[in-house]
């Protein structure tokens, strides 16, 4: 039931977070700032809106939530280095972090389902 909660909380903040990038200026701004052309922006934000569907549908499905959590796991890898390399403050790496630990945890979970 826990790990069902996580692919929810987790599924929503990435439609969340994917969502705008699609429209919104300020995220424009951002991927420019960043130094990522504005075709990353549209590419992330459609690996992000994926993301939750697979971690939704993953609740019953385990090999599409191990692929959910897997692509968590690499998303937040790519965000942590982000802010990293833009010297951010370390309070804007922490929801990368925390979304990691999650996502490894349903990477784990799911994957040793169907693994063995």
């Amino acid at each position: 039931m826990l790990l069902i909660i996580i692919q929810i909380l987790l599924a929503l903040m990435f439609l969340i977070a994917g969502l705008p990038k699609f429209t919104s200026d300020q995220h424009k701004e951002s991927f420019k700032n960043y130094g990522y052309p504005q075709w990353f922006r549209i590419f992330t934000a459609i690996v992000e809106v994926g993301i939750a569907a697979l971690l939704i549908i993953g609740i019953w499905n385990q090999q599409l939530a191990a692929i959910g959590g897997f692509l968590v796991i690499a998303t937040m890898i790519g965000a942590i280095f982000t802010h990293i390399k833009c010297k951010d403050s370390f309070k804007n790496i922490v929801l990368p972090i925390v979304l990691l630990v999650l996502g490894v945890s349903v990477f784990l979970q799911k994957s040793s389902a169907f693994l063995g």
